[in-house]
């Protein structure tokens, strides 16, 4: 056997626009990789910058400032090949670029041959697409570079191959969505099976404003086979070895349940989000309801329970039980908790507007208001103690519109923004099923849902059950199917034809929304741009 090739590969959690933070962040793998006796160091897609660096790209001295780092993090490489994602600029073209660094300086230079332009990806506003390949050799074995989206179509791995390239490290920065990273082996078979090269695959990790990326970094034999997986949802460097065409380390891990990799993202996505943007703390408004006590629960496991504070601001119509709920909740949680009565600012709230509401009937408008005195109240508290505010709505109401703009709707930070309401109970049921016993009452999550605004208010007075509601949903949204296609599938059409309505009709009220998780494939965020105005109507 000749001597094996040792791969270091980098899941790191980059930040964008921290140039020397994440340069550092490098350079730190860099000194762990060679302490390891790595030959080589895999680092993500765009680590220098962080991913999705957007418009910053356009800014010049951005890119002139990724360019000086890169020659200062060079200059400091010495004894180990490091391969580094960053912006690259020629000649007044922009590039999503591979440096391939050896004895302290940029020995070559790879462009991403295929730019993505679909779901949550732009690139194409940003960056030319490369042609030539990068093959270089190391310890006998050609090893080929390729970023990412170069192994989700065919032609830049085939390129690589056709330089002599008989390994393929791969730079990535592949956000996260349910069943993600079955999606992504599929595809990585694929080049495989085009190219005959084995693949050693290196995510990122983090949460990125509304994006998370999970990680889960894998290699694969030339005959597809999974060799190794490290972590999700966490940085990890490993060190692998390569000889004779094959992976020597073997390691992968158990299959998690797809309700462990959401919950995961969603507390990835909290602590990043909180953590790189410099919040101090999370405040919740607690309802006696599963949706805030799901993002209660997030916010505790992302934070720590020193961090997060719950607010209950019961008004006439809150059940006794959901005070006796929310109580119980944070006794387990152990977080600080406040309760603020609204019913004073309600009866101030109509004294003033009775006036100009004589005549007319009791309506939403009084149920409206009651969420924004609560949203009023949490939005105080934020401005006073620097934490901010966790809304609540789950994807359902985010489609339908059953939610209060400048009420439920007010914060920062959409925590449960693409998790369906039946998806927010399997949620529950899992994390109280994990060690350290139930977290959430189980009150919680048998009775039915309510927004409390009225007496004996149940959801189910203005939407069709959530088991069909949100069925409607994914399909008309995440598979773009007409209400005819979906009526077609066995969905009651009055239910089809009115859950599409409020769908359409509530964008405005969605434009306005805070940034959240994106877990599904299709979430309210970068990947869905409708116009507020619009008269198409489809069939």
């Amino acid at each position: 056997m000749k001597t094996p090739l040792s791969v270091a590969v980098a899941q790191l959690d980059c930040v964008v626009g921290d140039i020397s933070g994440n340069a550092r962040r490098i350079l730190d793998a860099v000194a762990r990789a060679k302490a390891a006796g790595a030959d080589v160091l895999l680092t993500p897609e765009l680590a220098l910058c962080g991913y999705p660096p957007e418009d910053l790209l356009l800014r010049p001295a951005f890119l002139d400032a990724c360019a000086e780092e890169l020659e200062a993090l060079a200059a400091h490489v010495h004894g180990i090949t490091v391969i580094v994602g960053y912006p690259a600029e020629r000649a007044g073209e922009r590039f999503n670029a591979a440096a391939v660094i050896q004895d302290g300086r940029v020995a070559r230079t790879y462009f991403k041959h295929r730019l993505p332009n679909y779901e949550v990806f732009d690139e194409e506003r940003y960056f030319e697409s490369g042609h030539e390949a990068c093959v270089f050799e190391l310890k006998g074995v050609r090893v080929g570079v390729n970023i990412c989206a170069d192994v989700w179509e065919s032609g830049a791995a085939d390129v690589a191959r056709g330089a002599g390239a008989e390994l393929l490290l791969v730079l990535n920065a592949s956000p996260f969505h349910m069943y993600k990273q079955g999606l992504r082996y599929e595809v990585l078979r694929e080049r495989i099976a085009d190219t005959g090269l084995p693949v050693v695959y290196c995510n990122l990790v983090g949460g990125q404003d509304e994006l998370v990326f999970d990680g889960g970094s894998f290699a694969l034999d030339r005959d597809g086979t999974l060799a190794w997986q490290g972590v999700s949802f966490a940085e990890e460097l490993a060190v692998l070895r390569f000889a004779d065409g094959a992976w020597l380390d073997r390691g992968v891990p158990a299959a998690r349940p797809v309700e462990a990799d959401v919950y995961d993202a969603l507390v990835l996505g909290v602590r990043d989000y909180l953590g790189k943007n410099g919040f101090p703390g999370a405040l919740i408004g607690l309802s006696g309801g599963v949706d805030s006590a799901l993002t209660l629960a997030i916010a505790v496991d992302a934070l720590g329970a020193d961090k997060v504070r719950a607010v209950m601001m019961p008004s006439p119509y809150t059940a006794q039980m959901s005070l006796d709920d929310s109580r119980e909740m944070v006794r387990r949680i152990g977080v600080r908790y406040d309760e603020i009565a609204i019913e004073p600012a309600m009866h101030t709230f109509a004294d003033m507007l009775a006036p100009q509401f004589a005549g007319l009937p009791e309506d939403t408008t009084e149920e409206n208001l009651q969420s924004r005195i609560r949203g009023m109240l949490l939005m105080a508290l934020s401005n006073k103690t620097g934490a901010i505010v966790l809304t609540t709505g789950n994807k359902s109401e985010m489609a339908t519109g059953y939610a209060t703009l400048y009420g439920d709707m007010a914060g920062g930070f959409a925590v449960i923004k693409d998790i369906y309401k039946t998806f927010v109970y399997r949620l529950c049921a899992w994390r109280n099923a994990q060690p350290g016993g139930p977290v959430i009452p189980d009150n919680i999550l048998t009775r039915p849902p309510s927004a409390e605004l009225k007496p004996d208010q149940c959801d189910q007075d203005s939407l069709p059950p959530y088991e069909v509601l949100d069925a409607i949903i994914a399909a008309y949204m995440e598979e773009d199917l007409s209400p005819r296609e979906i009526v077609a599938r066995g969905y009651p059409e009055a239910d089809v034809r009115r859950a599409v309505a409020m769908l359409r009709r509530n964008e405005y009220k969605r434009r306005q929304a805070p940034p959240g998780v994106r877990v599904t494939q299709r979430g309210f965020g970068k990947d869905w741009r409708y116009p507020i105005t619009s008269r198409y109507r489809d069939a």
